[in-house]
Parts: C-alpha cells; sequence; structure tokens
C-alpha cells in the first residue's frame, strides 16, 4: 500500500537503499567503479545536490562510486561543504572542470588531467583489471581516459536498471511530491481564464509547486487552443482563447528531488465544451485506463504493448511518443511503447513490483484543432497496480 503524506521518511535508509541497489547492478555486470556526472545519479548514488540545472550542462562536480569500497563525491569549487553530514560519502575532493568555458584553448591539457586523475583512483581503488562504468563527458575526456588504460562501459544500464524499483522510502518522497503538485494545479486551475497567457497561467503552477520545496520544473509543457495539437508545443505568449483546450504535463522535479509526473486538460469557459472537445478527452480518458487496467508484475513489456489500447488510425500520426514510461527522480527506464512502434524502438524487459510508471495518452489528429493530453502515475504492487496521482479530470470535459 501507497504512505501517505504524512509518513516518515528515514532519509539514512534511502540513501542506502539506493546506493545499496546501484551496487547489485554494478555487481551484476562485473563493473568495479562508475564515474557518474548526471547530477540527478549523483544524488540518487549518494544524496548530494548542487546547482543540478547548472551541473547538467557543465562538467563541473562527478562522483566516483566503487561496487565495494569508497564513494568519492568530486564538488564543484566552493562547495564542498555542501555534503557535510552524508554518510554515504566518504571523502569530498575539488572537482576538475574539464570544459572549454573553464579551460580555453587548453582543455586537452585539461581532459588529460582529469583523465589521469580517475585512472589513478581507479588503480588505488579497484586495481587495473577492472570495467569501470561512464557517464557522459566531454569525447575528448572519455578519449584520455581510454587511454591511459581504463576498460570503459557505459555507465546507463546499472543506474537506469537501480533506479527502475523502488523502497519504501522512496514511495514516500513521491507521494509527497504528488501532493504538493497537486496542490499547485488546484491553484492554477482556479486561475485558468480566458485573457491569460499561456506564461501567466504556467507561472502560477510553477511559483506554487516550488513554494513547497520543489527543485524544479523540466519542461514548459503548458499550451492552449491549436497550441494543443500537435503536442510538445511549450507555454508561450498566446493568449488563451474562451472555450480552448488548456494541456498541461507537470514534470515537476518535486520535493526531496523525486518526479511527479501527470496530465491533465482543462476546458477554459466560459461556455460549455464543444462535442469534438469531449470526444477527444472521451478517447484519452478510454486510452490511460484501459492501459492503466492491463499493468501487473511479471508482464513482459512485448505483452503489453500486444494488449495496450487500440489507437484510431485518425489519432495515429501525432500519437504520444510513448504508451507508457518509468518514473522516479526524473522519467527514467522503462520505455513501453505502442503496438505499432514495438518492432522499430520497443526491447525486452518485465514490468516488477516497486516500479512507478506513467501512462501516457495525447488524442489529436491532423483533422482535429486541439489536442487533450491526460496521464496518470502508478505504482506497481506485488498484485496489480496502486493510482499514486489522484487529481481529478474536468468533468464538463467528461459529460
Amino acid at each position: 500500500m501507497l504512505p501517505t503524506e504524512d509518513t516518515p521518511i528515514d532519509q539514512v535508509a534511502l540513501r542506502a537503499f539506493r546506493l545499496g541497489r546501484l551496487r547489485s547492478e554494478m555487481a551484476d555486470r562485473d563493473i568495479g567503479a562508475c564515474v557518474l556526472t548526471d547530477p540527478v545519479n549523483i544524488r540518487y548514488a549518494c544524496g548530494a545536490r548542487n546547482m543540478q540545472i547548472f551541473t547538467a550542462r557543465n562538467p563541473a562536480r562527478y562522483l566516483f562510486v566503487t561496487v565495494e569500497g569508497p564513494v568519492i563525491l568530486f564538488e564543484f569549487t566552493g562547495a564542498l561543504h555542501l555534503a557535510d553530514g552524508l554518510e554515504t560519502v566518504t571523502e569530498v575532493r575539488q572537482a576538475t572542470t574539464a570544459s572549454f568555458v573553464a579551460a580555453g584553448e587548453a582543455i586537452a591539457d585539461v581532459e588529460r588531467a582529469w583523465a589521469a586523475q580517475i585512472a589513478s583512483l581507479v588503480r588505488e581503488t579497484v586495481g587495473t583489471d577492472t570495467t569501470v562504468g561512464l557517464e557522459r563527458v566531454n569525447a575528448g575526456a572519455a578519449f584520455a581516459l581510454a587511454a591511459e588504460g581504463v576498460r570503459l562501459v557505459d555507465a546507463q544500464a546499472p543506474v537506469e536498471r537501480a533506479r527502475a524499483v523502488k523502497g519504501p522510502d522512496e514511495l514516500a518522497c513521491q507521494v509527497a511530491s504528488m501532493r504538493a503538485t497537486e496542490r499547485a494545479m488546484a491553484v492554477m486551475e482556479a486561475e485558468l481564464r480566458p485573457g491569460l497567457t499561456e506564461n501567466e497561467l504556467w507561472s502560477v503552477f510553477h511559483q506554487h509547486v516550488i513554494a513547497q520545496g520543489a527543485d524544479y520544473i523540466e519542461t514548459r509543457l503548458l499550451s492552449s487552443g491549436s497550441n494543443t495539437n500537435p503536442w510538445f508545443q511549450e507555454t508561450s505568449e498566446k493568449v488563451i482563447g474562451a472555450d480552448e483546450l488548456v494541456a498541461f504535463d507537470t514534470d515537476v522535479v518535486g520535493c526531496h528531488g523525486y518526479y511527479a509526473d501527470y496530465s491533465r486538460t482543462f476546458h477554459a469557459g466560459p461556455g460549455m465544451p464543444s462535442s469534438e472537445q469531449r470526444e477527444l478527452y472521451r478517447i484519452a480518458y478510454e486510452q490511460v485506463h484501459h492501459n492503466m487496467g492491463i499493468i501487473e508484475p511479471g508482464l513482459t513489456f512485448a505483452q503489453y504493448s500486444e494488449r495496450a489500447w487500440d489507437l484510431p488510425e485518425r489519432f495515429a500520426a501525432h500519437r504520444y511518443y510513448l504508451s507508457s514510461h518509468g518514473v522516479g527522480m526524473t522519467g527514467e527506464y522503462p520505455y513501453l511503447y505502442h503496438a505499432q512502434d514495438f518492432a522499430p524502438f520497443g526491447y525486452g524487459g518485465v514490468i516488477e513490483p516497486g516500479m512507478t510508471l506513467c501512462v501516457e495518452s495525447f488524442i489529436g489528429g491532423p483533422d482535429t484543432t486541439e489536442g487533450v493530453k491526460l496521464e496518470q502515475q502508478i505504482l506497481v504492487t506485488e498484485t496489480g497496480t496502486e493510482l499514486m496521482s489522484q487529481y481529478p479530470f474536468d468533468e464538463a470535459l467528461l459529460a
């Protein structure tokens, strides 16, 4: 059963569970150490958080994780104190920022110095006859590390597989993030009216979710009227018109660093929805609930695609690129595809208890002006699923 928003979160147990998951996946793949640069994965592995958006594009901090030995955080200049008290971190050192911005024309020298630093650490902690998982770094840095004789593999597999199954404290974090996001959406919906720009409406949500402890919002997927179709047109200066649809995907990296990811579509008023708007909404609602209903532990990814809701041809061209996907600290493994997309894009795997998934729908086509985006977030249990997102659907559009 899902925890409640008031369930206490044992942060020490949370960090131990996540680091244990990562190390188990590393061991299964004979990886002796990983060098993590993604700020979300650094936070997952040890709990350290620092300027996540900035460090997502600047190689200014990284984490060295051994399968059995030390965990060494290389932190941004002047920020070494931020990891004080983290029992998961053995040592904090100053990072070498191997970027052109920091090094200029000397970038190759800095990359070689960075590689020599990591190679020395590998030899010291896990020896020479080992495999090291590496996340995204400059091409020059990766080449330089390989030239040091370090046997490299991509670190994505152990990290993503580790993150896929949640522990009890992770679920409590997700519920807290979801409830805060729902409160922010309720304020935004109350403010929704024709005459506001999309940016103005989105800012209401942004202010209220950040005020409750969220980290950031990963996308700006709020659109209205013709901007809703096709999907993925981000928030703009467009003015919301009378009786238009307003579609919104939360994509919140929220409380405790956990994602709250669900979608709703609203009718702006002041009149009643049109028959076409209600039809689009009904179909999207049907798709989401059908696909939620087929998810169960032990179902293979291929079986899910075979049993998933049959998308009408008139909406296929503008379909959402996924049928469902994993969710944790961000959107993550696995990706579950529509039946028509499984052959070119799908892959093997099994839905497991402890996975949290987002079930997606976008319904709109070349022959419709608007589109409807709906999405629910669920937990896979030992016996079925449990709903995590509890925000109500638009009754006027369901009528």
